[in-house]
């Protein structure tokens, strides 16, 4: 597939920043100088720079780890010496085997010469045990303390990692990301692909952002007779949409593209575009989830992926919301996928083996928005919906998740007043609003065979939000 079309906004504040005497003046004032973001192109080299893996303690993913990025494209580089005067292009930290507070200080003494020496774009991530895990694991008497004191600290000292990772995201600079990776015990595998997105270009606009890797199920059985994934998008007509099944496309699925009939000339064109099919559906239809079951059970065999995206918004404040809006925004957002889902999964052969199942939920949704209520308890909702599934769909070897973007440039925004539109803008770490293919590219990871350790998550989405990060 052809190389997709990356539109930048018209964005005439960061364009007068982003060079020459406005950018010396923004710096000399304090303004802030939005980064170009590097996102991914296919054949483009997988980082600028070296990955230097750095231990602490035990650290005992870290030879992986360099196996991995080295498996990636990446030169490895094991300490800051190695690297000579090359910025660094990524900077793993394995710190799941931190259990006190002196590790913590060991963490520092070795990524802060790496942090400074990142690279335009640059990556770093912090991988940490899930802190639970580090407590029970280390019930034993710590120095200085009662008996079973030692859990204590292991799992305070873990969770310190959280802290740490969305800090050093909201200091970096030049575009590049931080985030943290929780291991859980027995993962393996399953956390090379999460490692592998947040260091690539694809991440351009996740940071400072936790995200729980477990282990994976067993490979799911191929439907027989088909060489590619089936994946069905709703909302695809435009915007987040018709970039979530661009990317999709790109990435090898036979994308089924799904709207309302007033959208059929825009979905048209997008199925077109993707070489994919088009469905003309009203998610809010009472026969819509047998439509969309019936669809895919008997076209395709069943759908690998499902994309919830279909939504509305219906903005005034909660004492002036009345019930048309209320329903119009909760009927779309949540209780349509909630239906949807229900469908599928009642319907055998709607989905095939290790479906994934990704549904859109905002930043509004995890901080609150004013003006929102009604679009924010929807956004809330989905991720309600993806932790309930988690833990049923993994019994059938399938995962259910979120993406929850930020400020993305989208039509919709653009028809934003000029200073409501400025401030989202710039309210983030990366000091600029998001692309619609930056929301595409993580969902099109969460749908892919390498995410199946991650379930139940939400993946943010926002370069990471000053609100709510």
């Amino acid at each position: 597939m052809a190389k997709l079309p990356v539109h930048l906004p018209d964005d005439p504040y960061g364009g007068l920043v982003g060079r020459g005497p406005g950018a010396a003046a923004a710096r000399r004032l304090g303004l802030p100088v939005p980064p170009r973001l590097r996102r991914y192109e296919p054949g483009q080299e997988f980082l600028t720079g070296p990955a230097l893996v750095l231990r602490v303690g035990a650290a005992p993913l870290a030879d992986d780890v360099a196996v991995w990025l080295a498996a990636a494209g990446a030169r490895v580089v094991g300490d800051l010496a190695a690297a000579g005067d090359e910025r660094l292009g990524a900077v793993v930290v394995d710190a799941t085997a931190a259990r006190r507070v002196g590790d913590l200080g060991a963490l520092r003494e070795l990524l802060a010469p790496a942090f400074r020496r990142s690279a335009a774009g640059g990556r770093v991530v912090v991988l940490g045990a899930v802190p639970a895990e580090a407590g029970a694991a280390g019930a034993e008497p710590g120095e200085g303390f009662g008996d079973g004191f030692g859990g204590v600290e292991a799992r305070a000292v873990q969770q310190g990692l959280d802290g740490l990772v969305r800090s050093l995201g909201k200091e970096a600079r030049g575009g590049t990301t931080v985030n943290l990776l929780r291991v859980a015990a027995g993962a393996g595998e399953a956390l090379r692909s999460p490692l592998e997105f947040l260091c690539s270009a694809r991440a351009a606009f996740v940071s400072g952002q936790p995200l729980l890797v477990g282990p994976a199920p067993a490979p799911a059985t191929a439907v027989p007779g088909r060489r590619r994934r089936v994946a069905v998008v709703t909302g695809a007509a435009r915007g987040i949409g018709a970039a979530i099944a661009e990317v999709l496309a790109r990435d090898g699925a036979h994308v089924v593209c799904a709207d309302v009939a007033a959208a059929g000339e825009q979905l048209a064109r997008v199925a077109n575009r993707v070489h994919g099919s088009a469905l003309t559906l009203d998610v809010t239809a009472a026969d819509a989830p047998d439509v969309l079951a019936g669809h895919l059970r008997r076209r395709f065999g069943g759908a690998d992926v499902v994309v919830h995206n279909a939504g509305v918004t219906r903005d005034r404040s909660f004492v002036n919301l009345d019930a048309a809006a209320w329903d119009a925004v909760l009927g779309v957002n949540l209780a349509a996928p909630l239906r949807l889902t229900e469908g599928l999964l009642r319907t055998d052969g709607a989905l095939a083996p290790g479906a994934r199942l990704v549904c859109l939920s905002s930043i509004n949704g995890l901080a609150g928005a004013k003006g929102q209520a009604n679009y924010a308890a929807s956004k809330a909702g989905l991720v309600g919906l993806v932790q309930a599934l988690a833990e049923p769909l993994a019994r059938r070897g399938m995962a259910a998740n979120a993406v929850a973007p930020g400020f993305i440039e989208t039509p919709m925004t653009a028809s934003m007043p000029a200073v409501p539109r400025e401030v989202g803008r710039r309210a983030s770490s990366l000091q600029q609003g998001g692309l619609p293919v930056d929301v595409a590219e993580a969902v099109a990871w969460l749908a892919s065979p390498g995410a199946a350790g991650v379930n139940g998550q939400v993946l943010r989405v926002d370069g990471q939000h000053l609100t709510g990060a």
